[in-house]
């Protein structure tokens, strides 16, 4: 080792160290605080079903890949699991450089366990897109949405047969209906977002006075609320789901302004996610032509795929509210 590198990681370590410090004092209520907010609980949820094939086959990548979207809507510890399965991970996943950066975002937020997997002797990478390129990688097959289903705690099950059971009574394929749910609460009956938004389906209070909805903690009320919501917006986008799921996360005025998915860069993980648990794969959304994801279909049919598109648009601009 020559000087120039000796003095790069100490450099490296010192920095680490200072982040670290620098968080301590705030460090728990920050940690608790993100991990209540239900879109992250559900993508560490999710992430964790991935990682340890829980319902679904062991996919790393796909863990990462949500551990870092948990990470980037201000998870310490979706940070901190990125770094942890990259740096001990599969040996075919590691990669020690990029590691120690989100190690280091995730001591930066407060996370105390990323010192024990921080390398000294190694460089940071720099990130560039974050969770961008590990999604691409992540999602080449479908997600299987009974198999996860089926390892759910019997009430989250029960919500879940409710959706898909409801749905068609709206017009709307019980997949999307699933996938969102997923998204937002991952089927926690009581969640309750920064924004206010509650319930399964995370409906803010003034989408709850528009669609009928007194007693939000009520599941099947909650849901139903939702549905009409959904039935709404299928209309609405000519039964594009790219457009719903991003109306649904940022507002139908957004989506409608930006003429598509709006750049706010949580919204378009967000639409990745939704389709993505609908059971599309990258590859499927991959369509030249572009045309988006069109459901179409009456009540008691499902929905039919007729072509696909990325669920992907310039990064850009700031994450919207629920």
């Amino acid at each position: 080792m020559n000087i120039v590198q000796g003095n790069s990681m100490a450099r490296t370590a010192s920095l680490f160290l200072l982040l670290v410090a620098t968080a301590a004092a705030g460090a728990p209520a920050r940690v608790d605080s993100y991990l209540e907010a239900p879109r992250v609980a559900a993508a560490l949820e999710q992430g964790r079903a991935a990682e340890l094939g829980i319902g679904i086959r062991k996919n790393h990548l796909l863990a990462v890949a949500l551990y870092c979207d948990a990470g980037t809507m201000g998870s310490p510890e979706g940070f901190f699991r990125v770094g942890r399965l990259l740096a001990s991970g599969p040996r075919a996943l590691r990669n020690a450089a990029v590691a120690n950066a989100y190690l280091a975002l995730a001591a930066r937020l407060g996370s105390h366990e990323a010192v024990r997997y921080y390398d000294p002797k190694v460089e940071n990478a720099p990130i560039g897109d974050g969770c961008g390129a590990l999604a691409g990688a992540a999602e080449i097959e479908g997600f299987d949405l009974d198999g996860f289903l089926g390892r759910q705690a019997p009430a989250k099950q029960r919500i879940a047969l409710f959706i898909r059971n409801t749905a068609h009574q709206y017009n709307v394929d019980p997949r999307l209906a699933l996938a969102i749910a997923m998204a937002e609460s991952n089927f926690d009956a009581g969640a309750v977002s920064p924004q206010n938004a509650q319930g399964v389906m995370q409906l803010i209070p003034a989408t709850q006075a528009r669609f009928g909805v007194t007693r939000p903690f009520d599941p099947e009320q909650n849901i139903r609320g939702a549905l009409a919501y959904l039935k709404w917006l299928n209309t609405r986008f000519a039964g594009d789901w790219r457009l719903i799921a991003a109306a649904y996360n940022s507002g139908e005025g957004a989506v409608e302004r930006f003429g598509g998915i709006p750049p706010y860069p949580e919204t378009q993980r967000y639409v990745r996610r939704v389709l993505h648990f609908a059971g599309f794969s990258s590859r499927a959304r991959a369509d030249p032509a572009g045309q988006g994801i069109v459901g179409r279909g009456s009540a008691g049919h499902p929905a039919a795929l007729l072509a696909v598109a990325s669920a992907r648009a310039p990064t850009a601009g700031s994450a919207a509210v629920d």
